[in-house]
C-alpha cells in the first residue's frame, strides 16, 4: 500500500492518506521518538550490537519538520529542524507505527540479526 497525500496537520501531527482510502495521523513526537535511523535505534555488525544513549538534551525542533522527501517508491524520508535527517520511514514502518501509536509503543530491536 502507498501514500496518495502526506500532509503536516495542526504543526504537530503528520497525516498519510493511504492507496485504500484510509488514513493515519502520528504526532511528530513520536514519530521522531521512533526515528528508525541506526543513530537513533542501534545497528548490528559483525554480531555486535550498537545501542545509542538516549539524548540528554531535548529541544523543541527536535519534534519540528524542516522537509519531507520521497525515497524511491518506498519511504519518505524526514529532515527536522535540528539538522537530523537519517531515518528512513518505509511505508511497512509507518504502518508498524500506526498500530502502536495509541500507547505511544516503541518498537523493539532487540533482535537486530
Amino acid at each position: 500500500m502507498r501514500p496518495k497525500q502526506i500532509k503536516i496537520v495542526d504543526k504537530d501531527k503528520l497525516s498519510v492518506t493511504w492507496s485504500d482510502e484510509t488514513s493515519s495521523v502520528f504526532s511528530l513526537k513520536y514519530l521522531r521518538d521512533e526515528c528508525p535511523c541506526a543513530g537513533c535505534k542501534g545497528e548490528t555488525i559483525l554480531f555486535k550490537t550498537f545501542r545509542p544513549p538516549k539524548p540528554t538534551i531535548l529541544s523543541p525542533e527536535m519534534y519540528r519538520i524542516k522537509n519531507i522527501e520521497v525515497v524511491g517508491d518506498y519511504a519518505i524520508q524526514i529532515t527536522w529542524k535540528d539538522g537530523h535527517n537519517t531515518g528512513i520511514y518505509s511505508w511497512e514502518y509507518l504502518k508498524t507505527l500506526e498500530a502502536g501509536k495509541s500507547d505511544n509503543t516503541q518498537q523493539k530491536y532487540d533482535t537486530l540479526i
